[in-house]
């Protein structure tokens, strides 16, 4: 399987915030977000990422998990599903979990792999993300 790493730089393009009273700090987020993906494979590299995500967390420490899609230049597309713990330090807001594929379009049709992700908030709205990974293309389809 093939390996690589890359970079996320993004900003939220919804965010919905809504105040639990169940527990003081308690609170549960819906957030919808864009990035432009690089990557050390040219296969991966360039791409648009789309990610949706739901988040539940008290005094800034939780757990979040969604989905995402990279679209490639030829419209081909390439996606799974993310779940990571947040923890907050002062005004630091970090993040860091594991993504699977789960699916795949035209040349990633049958895409399979996973990996890890790091992160952290640069500002309310962008975020700064590194991952790393691997992947396997259905059999036929030639790797870079």
């Amino acid at each position: 399987m093939p390996n690589f790493t890359g970079q996320l730089k993004g900003n939220s393009l919804s965010q919905t915030i809504v105040s639990c009273n169940d527990t003081p700090g308690h609170q549960l987020m819906l957030r919808a977000g864009s990035a432009q993906q690089t990557c050390s494979d040219p296969q991966f590299n360039n791409t648009r990422h789309s990610s949706w995500s739901t988040a539940d967390i008290t005094n800034g420490h939780g757990h979040e998990r969604g989905y995402f899609t990279n679209e490639h230049a030829n419209g081909d597309r390439e996606g799974g599903s993310w779940e990571g713990k947040i923890t907050t330090k002062g005004d630091q807001v970090t993040f860091e979990g594991s993504w699977k594929y789960t699916h795949g379009t035209g040349h990633f049709a049958g895409i399979s792999g996973n990996g890890t992700f790091k992160g952290h908030m640069t500002s309310p709205s962008d975020s700064e993300v590194t991952f790393e990974g691997s992947y396997q293309l259905k059999a036929g389809t030639k790797a870079a």
